[in-house]
């Protein structure tokens, strides 16, 4: 865990950011490669992903902020609320978030809506693998008690110090136990999804089948882990499913239905 990249005068840079900032930098790089083969102008692709960064950070901050107000943000400065280099993003906030931003943008210009979400899903599975490193560095969204041998422990007075302590799994004097790296499991899923994605890209059989696909493999591969997180509260587990699971339950059946609807709207095409 070094969750501070280095010091710039008076400004701390964090790591957290700075996967942030890489995670956008491949997603943009990669997506404007595939909208070549789609025949979409790269500039417009490049004003989409800086639409989707803004609305993915609002999203994620929101969804955040509310979920753990009464955990993390309640009585604090109000300031707090927008300090998102120390961390606090909910991926499915982020990805509402930029679907609306991005939505708005395509209409706006005229864009292929499908075409362009095709060309973009892969890049959001290859951001989100840069992303999970920076929660790992930065210590959050860590994974319950675990004895496997490559479990890791995180040190005194860090996030995941604090909630085990708040959870009573461990004793104020006593060292963190060792736990899950979820954001690993996370990374390697979503770098595995990537590399799906971006195949069946070159073999889609019609407009939207990537984009689908990805909300279909996300929502399992964000289910796996989510079952290794210890970093919740009680009292946001229902029935035993956290947050990432019930969103992923909806996303799932969304990505199935979509797939379905607009494989009979639109016309096959040629594997190539």
């Amino acid at each position: 865990m070094h969750p501070i990249a280095f010091h710039f005068g008076a400004l701390t840079i964090h790591w957290y950011g700075v996967m942030i900032a890489l995670a956008f930098l491949a997603g943009l790089w990669t997506a404007m490669l595939r909208a070549r083969r789609e025949n979409l102008p790269a500039e417009r692709i490049a004003d989409v992903v800086l639409w989707l960064m803004i609305g993915s950070i609002l999203g994620a901050r929101i969804v955040y902020v509310t979920t753990y107000w009464k955990d993390e943000f309640a009585g604090q400065r109000w300031w707090e609320m927008f300090m998102i280099q120390q961390g606090g993003l909910v991926y499915y906030g982020g990805l509402i978030g930029a679907a609306l931003a991005g939505l708005i943008y395509i209409r706006w210009k005229k864009l292929p809506l499908w075409k362009t979400a095709d060309v973009l899903a892969p890049s959001c599975a290859l951001g989100n693998v840069f992303g999970r490193i920076g929660c790992f560095l930065n210590g959050c969204c860590f994974g319950r008690p675990a004895h496997v041998p490559w479990a890791v422990q995180f040190p005194k007075h860090s996030y995941a110090w604090d909630t085990q302590l708040q959870q009573g799994l461990i004793g104020p004097g006593q060292p963190p136990l060792a736990v899950h790296p979820t954001e690993i499991y996370d990374s390697v899923n979503n770098f595995l999804l990537y590399l799906l994605l971006a195949w069946l890209f070159r073999r889609k059989k019609f407009d939207g089948q990537v984009f689908a696909s990805y909300l279909v493999g996300y929502a399992v591969t964000r289910s796996f882990m989510e079952y290794f997180r210890g970093d919740y509260p009680p009292d946001h587990i229902h029935h035993g499913l956290t947050p990432g699971m019930l969103v992923s339950i909806p996303t799932f059946v969304l990505g199935l239905m979509l797939g379905a609807i607009l494989s009979r709207r639109a016309p096959a095409r040629p594997a190539t």
